[in-house]
């Protein structure tokens, strides 16, 4: 499995291509801006997306999602309950036709990559969290040392706690790839982050 991360917008938003490197397949998480910069990496390493996935659907993580489509001809994957999510600044998210709503539980599969849904909550209704392997990619419910901002239309700072204590119960170690600034690891997310602490002690 080979990570590449695209910082895009004006909000530095983490674009994840996710490939498996045997089939050249790759799912591409969170399009947030500069679709010419998706496409161009997907072109130059002769990559087929084959989903697109949305750990929630702000505007800074879905500005380039209708031409990625467009050119990929790949199939979104969104939680329904993102229908209508606004982060205060634009449009309200839409689901484009033909999308696949995915819950808890759920599964795609990029060439021998499977992509597990876990519904993470809070910092939007329907923020849902990627396991791939030894990746989980957060979206904005967990940051490096701080979690995602509950005070937009349909935030909720309890469920955000519920859900980072969700992500701290799971079994063994991950790498964290969040929807902004650095990675880390769950190890030290359980061990130093305030947010994550507070909710694994009080929950």
């Amino acid at each position: 499995m080979l990570i590449k991360t695209l910082v895009v917008g004006h909000l530095e938003t983490n674009c994840y291509v996710v490939t498996d490197e045997n089939t050249l397949e790759c799912a591409v998480i969170d399009p947030g801006a500069e679709s010419n910069t998706i496409l161009d990496y997907l072109e130059d390493n002769r990559l087929k997306c084959a989903a697109v996935m949305l750990t929630h659907a702000h505007f800074d993580h879905t500005g380039a999602l209708e031409s990625v489509l467009e050119e990929t001809g790949a199939r979104c994957y969104v939680s329904e309950k993102e229908n209508g999510t606004t982060s205060g600044f634009g449009r309200p998210f839409s689901a484009p036709e033909g999308t696949f709503f995915y819950s808890e539980g759920d599964e795609v599969h990029v060439g021998s990559l499977t992509f597990r849904v876990m519904e993470t909550p809070g910092h939007t209704p329907g923020g849902v969290t990627l396991i791939c392997g030894d990746a989980l990619f957060t979206g904005d419910t967990l940051f490096k040392l701080s979690c995602g901002r509950t005070d937009f239309p349909g935030g909720d700072m309890k469920q955000e706690l519920r859900s980072l204590k969700r992500i701290a119960d799971l079994p063994g170690d991950y790498e964290v790839y969040p929807g902004h600034a650095e990675c880390s690891r769950l190890s030290i997310e359980r061990e130093h982050n305030p947010y994550m602490r507070h909710a694994i002690e009080n929950l």
